[in-house]
């Protein structure tokens, strides 16, 4: 590989659920907050996820371990862990807000399919280089970005043999 070029990973680094786990743990000390046994199930369900989550969707798994926990609780406990850095809220135009760890150091960016709904993380350090070269030339310091990128996976492609690359569209 010649000097420049960027060999794509297959797929994103996880998240450090241990050093996340220890985040959470400081971030409830200085809030003051318990952990309580149905904060504890909502945060090991969380964790035990590997895609993006909708509350319905971890309300089921965590009324599958603990029938008694409500919808409010897991809101509630996913608004204060978004608050609290440790998972980033996304929406991907359906209607719905997805969850899912917030680990800076396994960031990665999402294809979304318009077609089926598909979700793919994927990392791409020509990207990332690409981004801090035109913040540092504008003088601008970056806090927190996402990248996302809508259109047809290559599944729903095949079944109406639609080409990939990149239709002209207006930006959102």
């Amino acid at each position: 590989m010649k000097r420049g070029e960027h060999q794509p990973q297959t797929g994103p680094r996880p998240p450090d659920r241990e050093r996340l786990r220890a985040e959470l743990v400081q971030f409830m000390d200085r809030r003051g907050l318990r952990s309580t046994e149905q904060r504890r199930v909502i945060i090991e369900q969380l964790f035990g996820v590997t895609d993006h989550v909708t509350i319905d969707q971890l309300l089921e798994s965590v009324r599958a371990v603990d029938p008694r926990v409500g919808y409010a609780t897991v809101y509630r406990t996913m608004k204060l862990l978004a608050e609290g850095g440790l998972v980033h809220e996304r929406k991907f135009g359906d209607g719905f807000t997805r969850y899912e760890l917030a680990d800076a150091h396994a960031h990665h960016d999402h294809l979304i399919c318009l077609d089926c709904g598909k979700i793919t993380e994927f990392e791409e350090p020509a990207i990332e280089e690409l981004q801090d070269g035109i913040a540092l030339r504008h003088g601008f310091l970056v806090r927190d970005h996402k990248h996302e990128l809508y259109g047809t996976c290559a599944e729903c492609a095949k079944q109406s043999d639609v080409k990939p690359g990149r239709v002209k569209t207006a930006h959102r």
